[in-house]
C-alpha cells in the first residue's frame, strides 16, 4: 500500500507560478512511477505529467509542456510539478498518482495507476 499527499496548492494571478509536491509513504517510493492530473469542474480527470520509476523518462501533456516540469527525489520520497506560466485553463484540482515500476506511455492513461492522493486545489485568476 502506497499513502500519497499533495501539497503547495493554492490561488495565484495568471503568469504567476506553483509547486506542487507529493509525499509518499508505505512502500520503496523509487520502485514507483509517479503521474500528475487534474480535474476541472464538470471535465474528466486528464494527464498532466508522469515520470518513470528510474526518472529518466517524463511525459507531458501537450497543453502544459514548455510550462509545468516534474521531478523526484527518492530520498525524500517525493514527487514534484512546477509550474510556471499559470494560465486560468490550468484551474483545477491536482491529483499525484503512483504505479510500480511504470515507464512507458501508459503512463499517460488514469487506468494505469494503483495509489491517488486526495488532491489540492490550484486557482489561476486572469
Amino acid at each position: 500500500q502506497v499513502q500519497l499527499v499533495e501539497s503547495g496548492g493554492g490561488l495565484v494571478q495568471a503568469g504567476d507560478s506553483l509547486r506542487l509536491s507529493c509525499a509518499a509513504s508505505g512502500r520503496t517510493f523509487s520502485g514507483y512511477a509517479m503521474g500528475w492530473f487534474r480535474q476541472a469542474p464538470g471535465k474528466e480527470r486528464e494527464f498532466a505529467a508522469a515520470i518513470s520509476w528510474s526518472g529518466d523518462l517524463t511525459y507531458y501533456a501537450d497543453s502544459v509542456k514548455g510550462r509545468f516540469t516534474i521531478s523526484r527525489d527518492n530520498a525524500e520520497n517525493t514527487v514534484y510539478l512546477q509550474m510556471n506560466s499559470l494560465k486560468p485553463e490550468d484551474t483545477a484540482v491536482y491529483y499525484c498518482a503512483a504505479v510500480a515500476f511504470g515507464s512507458n506511455i501508459l503512463l499517460k492513461k488514469t487506468q494505469t495507476y494503483n495509489y491517488w492522493g486526495q488532491g489540492t486545489q490550484v486557482t489561476v485568476s486572469s
